[in-house]
């Protein structure tokens, strides 16, 4: 038996106890993708506490839906200028009435039809989110859209195949199979794993560097010892102020 409204708001006074409803993601390079896209874009916005990242979480934005069990979760989606707090779902008249500012579907060969169509219209007149992008992590197909006036027209790639993401003032597009963000002069935003690596790689340089100059120290104090010798040998005294 379903219950109606009133009878939720009785039970469930704060809709944000909702839990989400998703299926789990169907392979392992989907998962992969999808902790690539929300690892990189919380490590470049890691100083920032006024957004809200959803993974594959449930989208609850009217109580028919609940009614019908008509439950939409986008794999990937942000909304802007809220609290960073973790959720359990995304209630929207809890939220003030926000819907996500963009959404990411990774295509599947169960979903590719619907998130090319039914979702796509969805996100289109119901949540007027501004971008929506896909991307197969399987084929590499990828598209995105921005909402210009009531419908979604195609955000055009540039010649790396790339999309210049307003909400994000990033571009997206993809590099060795991995749907990726990249800065405005083209450069990846680097996951929090590659950062650290970077970093390693940058510590590991400035070691080798330091002991090279040791080493070259040590050669010119041979050199010198050698040669003061060598001095001394001859019989030449030399005067230890000029040393």
């Amino acid at each position: 038996m379903y219950l109606t409204a009133p009878q939720l708001a009785d039970l469930m006074p704060d809709a944000r106890q909702l839990l989400s409803d998703e299926p789990e993601m169907e392979s392992t390079q989907h998962y992969q993708q999808l902790a690539l896209l929300v690892s990189s874009l919380e490590w470049r916005w890691r100083e920032r506490d006024d957004f809200f990242i959803g993974a594959n979480l449930t989208v609850y934005y009217n109580h028919e839906q609940l009614r019908r069990r008509a439950f939409r979760g986008p794999d990937f989606f942000l909304v802007r200028g809220v609290t960073h707090d973790p959720r359990n779902s995304w209630v929207v008249w809890e939220e003030s009435g926000r819907y996500p500012d963009l959404i990411i579907e990774l295509l599947s060969d169960s979903t590719a039809g619907v998130d090319r169509s039914e979702k796509k219209t969805l996100y289109q007149d119901v949540f007027r989110t501004p971008e929506y992008f896909w991307f197969s992590p399987m084929t590499g197909e990828f598209a995105g859209f921005r909402l210009t006036g009531q419908r979604y027209q195609a955000i055009p790639a540039d010649a790396q195949g790339r999309c210049w993401s307003e909400v994000l003032n990033l571009y997206l597009g993809a590099a060795e199979g991995w749907l990726r963000y990249f800065e405005p002069d083209g450069a990846m935003a680097l996951s929090p794993m590659e950062a650290a690596l970077q970093e390693m790689q940058r510590a590991e340089q400035a070691q080798q560097q330091a002991e090279q100059a040791q080493q070259q120290a040590e050669q010119e104090h041979q050199r010198a010892e050698r040669l003061a010798q060598r001095l001394r040998d001859l019989g030449v005294e030399q005067d230890d102020s000029i040393s």
